[in-house]
C-alpha cells in the first residue's frame, strides 16, 4: 500500500507542476481549475490500468472519471465566460506563489484519491450491500453538485441578475449545496471502497472524506465564499435574511 500511495502523491504533483509551466508563462488561469479534475482522471486512469482488474474497481474508476470529466467541462466553460479568476490577482505574476497554488493542488488531490488509491491497489475487492449504498450516495452527490452548478451558472450568466445573489433552485435550501453534493461525492466512494478494507487500510482512506469535508467547511470553501457574500451584499435586508432562513450547506426546509 504504501509504494501505491507515494506513486500516487508523485503523479498528483507531477501533473499539476507541469501545468503550473505553461500557466505561469502565459500567465492564464485557463489551465487552473481544469488540471484540478484532470489530476484525478489521469491518476485514477493509471491505478485502474496498472493494477489487477476487478469489476468493482471499473466501477470505481468510472465514478472518479465521471465526476472529474463533469467538473473539469464546468469550470472551463465557466473560466472561458470569467477570462481570469481573481483569486489569483496576487499569485499569477509570482513564481513561488503560484508554484505553491499548484502544490497544495497537486496535495490535496492526492488526500481526496486516498480512498481510491488504496482500492485500486488491493488484489481482492468486493461488492455488496455498503458497496451499492457508496454508488447510490455518489450517484446522489454527483446530481445535486451538478444540478447546483448548473442552476447558479445560469443565474450568473443573465444580465438580469447582476448584482444579485441567487436563491433560487437548490440554493433557495442550502446556501452551497455545490459544496453538499462534492462532500456527499467522496463520502459514496469512501462507503464504496469500505467492505474491502482491513482496518488499517479504512483509517488510511477517511482521509479522502475528511480531507475535502474539513477543507470545504473551515478553509477555503465556505468561509471565503461566505466573507466575500456578506462583504457584497450584507447591506442589503434580503441577504441577511436569507442568511438567517436558509441551511449553510445541508439543503432543508427555510426557517419561518
Amino acid at each position: 500500500m504504501l509504494e501505491a500511495v507515494l506513486v500516487a502523491l508523485g503523479v498528483s504533483i507531477g501533473v499539476n507542476v507541469l501545468m503550473f509551466i505553461p500557466a505561469f508563462i502565459y500567465k492564464t488561469d485557463k489551465l487552473t481549475d481544469l488540471s484540478y479534475s484532470l489530476t484525478f482522471i489521469i491518476l485514477a486512469t493509471i491505478l485502474f490500468l496498472f493494477n489487477t482488474y476487478s469489476l468493482s474497481k471499473l466501477i470505481l474508476y468510472f465514478m472518479v472519471a465521471a465526476w472529474g470529466a463533469r467538473l473539469g467541462t464546468y469550470l472551463f466553460i465557466r473560466i472561458r465566460k470569467m477570462k481570469k479568476d481573481p483569486r489569483f490577482d496576487d499569485k499569477r505574476g509570482d513564481f513561488f506563489k503560484f508554484l505553491k497554488f499548484w502544490l497544495v493542488q497537486g496535495l490535496t488531490v492526492w488526500l481526496v484519491m486516498m480512498s481510491s488509491t488504496v482500492f485500486f491497489n488491493l488484489s481482492n475487492t468486493s461488492f455488496n450491500y455498503l458497496s451499492l449504498i457508496g454508488l447510490i450516495v455518489w450517484g446522489a452527490g454527483l446530481t445535486i453538485e451538478s444540478v447546483a452548478d448548473y442552476q447558479k451558472y445560469q443565474f450568473k450568466t443573465n444580465p438580469k441578475n447582476k448584482g444579485k445573489w441567487i436563491e433560487s433552485g437548490l440554493w433557495h435550501y442550502s446556501r452551497h449545496p455545490n459544496y453538499f453534493g462534492e462532500i456527499m461525492n467522496w463520502v459514496g466512494i469512501y462507503l464504496f471502497t469500505l467492505s474491502s478494507f482491513n482496518l488499517l487500510n479504512a483509517l488510511v482512506a477517511l482521509a479522502s472524506p475528511g480531507y475535502i469535508t474539513i477543507t470545504l467547511l473551515f478553509i477555503s470553501g465556505i468561509p471565503p465564499l461566505e466573507k466575500h457574500s456578506d462583504k457584497k451584499y450584507g447591506k442589503y435586508k434580503g441577504y441577511r435574511d436569507y442568511k438567517k432562513r436558509t441551511s449553510v450547506l445541508i439543503p432543508w426546509f427555510t426557517k419561518k
